[in-house]
């Protein structure tokens, strides 16, 4: 086998090379479905990220599942121009991404190394979550979101579980859909990554030392802070650092929702989903699920706690 490069010269491929093709190609897109049962089937798809998000990724699946019950076309054209989130020239970062901060390790921001973390699912119906309302100040309770409340809540009690130093600088990260956020907004059907990652600092002691409505506060700035120069910002210094890591250092906490991302919509002939969402997470991450079942309607919440710590939930 051979390919032609750049300088086009004939270059043999090594088995190494091969292996890193395939890779490749199996690691951008892998579709299965699995029927367990006369009534219940799973479907599955492993997707790299730098191709789509979970946006791009429900239209992608709405396209199969309307041509797998009939349609010639997908309802919703896909849209490629990749060049709306390209950076300015020249670039010029103006906002604040501690996403990306450059950490270095001094008394003030030491960081505690995690104990090893169980991953389990929790449900939190309209019950659970009116619970969680009543720790909240009465301004707060109805003018805060599920996806609000909820996040502040596990925020803070998981920074207590981990019980880090008090000067150690807890960080959380809350994924959100930039695609309305560009002025003008992306066009109908880009199916591009249009995430954003803002994220916002305290003190370990600060977190847990204060009332819920501190972390709540914090919450809600992840939410406002990203704009249309907030995007161009971040486009702009992912250009001037060379695509740089996050920060996930320490007791880093990444949370993302998708339950109104459509994945409950989906239908390929079967009936729409009882769930969709993702079937693992990393140790620092909690994802939120739409629950659709008749008798459960709500959020299904993938979490990760010290293992010891369980039998007392």
């Amino acid at each position: 086998m051979s390919v032609v490069n750049q300088n086009a010269q004939s270059t043999a491929l090594t088995p190494k090379m091969v292996q890193q093709m395939i890779v490749s190609a199996l690691s951008a897109l892998r579709l299965q479905g699995d029927p367990f049962d006369m009534w219940w089937v799973i479907f599955a798809i492993r997707l790299n990220h730098t191709m789509s998000d979970a946006s791009g990724l429900v239209q992608f699946m709405m396209a199969l599942g309307e041509m797998a019950r009939g349609a010639h076309a997908p309802s919703v054209q896909p849209v490629w121009q990749r060049e709306l989130l390209n950076a300015r020239d020249p670039p010029h970062v103006l906002c604040v991404h501690h996403e990306f901060d450059k950490i270095k390790n001094t008394n003030q921001t030491a960081l505690t190394p995690l104990p090893d973390l169980v991953g389990r699912s929790f449900f939190f119906g309209p019950k659970e979550v009116s619970a969680l309302r009543k720790h909240l100040p009465p301004h707060l309770r109805m003018s805060s979101t599920t996806f609000e409340v909820l996040t502040a809540c596990l925020w803070r009690c998981r920074t207590i579980a981990l019980n880090p130093d008090p000067n150690e600088i807890v960080r959380l990260t809350v994924i959100v859909n930039a695609r309305n956020r560009f002025r003008p907004p992306l066009p109908v059907g880009y199916y591009g990554n249009a995430c954003s990652t803002p994220t916002v600092l305290s003190t370990a002691r600060k977190l847990c030392e204060s009332p819920v409505e501190y972390a709540l506060g914090l919450v809600k700035e992840t939410k406002t802070v990203v704009t249309d120069e907030y995007m161009r910002s971040l486009a702009d210094l992912i250009v001037i650092r060379g695509r740089p890591n996050f920060t996930l250092v320490g007791c880093a906490y990444v949370v993302s929702n998708v339950s109104r991302s459509g994945l409950k919509d989906v239908d390929f002939g079967w009936g729409k989903a009882v769930y969709g969402g993702p079937s693992a997470v990393g140790p620092e991450a909690s994802t939120y699920s739409a629950a659709t079942a008749k008798e459960r309607k709500g959020l299904w919440c993938r979490w990760a706690y010290p293992g010891p710590l369980w039998k007392y939930l």
